[in-house]
């Protein structure tokens, strides 16, 4: 015969290896019997105004918005450049045309990689100062007032 060793069904006691009783918790007698409820602790009255910045609602808006500016510059450049792939493999006519003196469409979108590369930096650092930056320096403000509170409750 095997015995369970979980807190809810103890080792008997002639087994040498095991805890005495006392340090398992106790089982009702009757399990449909109706149970006293716990007392609930005594809670602590809620002196900041902000939660703690673990659960912030601040830091999930930051990386929604960091989220967005790195998608946004992202597919600016690699779009462009996946256009550019697609169509020099599917349209080898259409890149072969000139559009001026002897200069083929395939080579001016070649070299307007480097321009909208620098546009989508630009992008970048724009929705950085719009978006991101906002965001991230209200959120240092808030953990610099968290922090003088909490050294000034001490």
């Amino acid at each position: 015969m095997s015995y369970d060793s979980s807190p809810s069904y103890p080792v008997p006691p002639h087994h040498n290896s095991s805890p005495s009783y006392s340090t398992y918790p106790t089982q009702p007698t009757y399990p449909w019997a109706p149970q006293q409820a716990e007392p609930e602790p005594a809670r602590q009255p809620n002196r900041h105004r902000h939660a703690a910045l673990g659960h912030h609602s601040d830091l999930r808006v930051l990386r929604t918005a960091y989220r967005w500016q790195r998608r946004v510059a992202t597919l600016t450049a690699l779009g462009y450049f996946t256009l550019f792939l697609v169509l020099s493999a599917w349209a080898p006519a259409f890149m072969t045309r000139e559009v001026a003196d002897g200069l083929p469409l395939g080579l001016m979108l070649g070299l307007f990689q480097m321009p909208v590369t620098c546009v989508a930096i630009a992008l970048y650092e724009y929705t950085a100062r719009r978006g991101v930056d906002p965001i991230a320096e209200r959120i240092r403000k808030q953990t610099e007032l968290d922090t003088k509170r909490a050294e000034a409750g001490r």
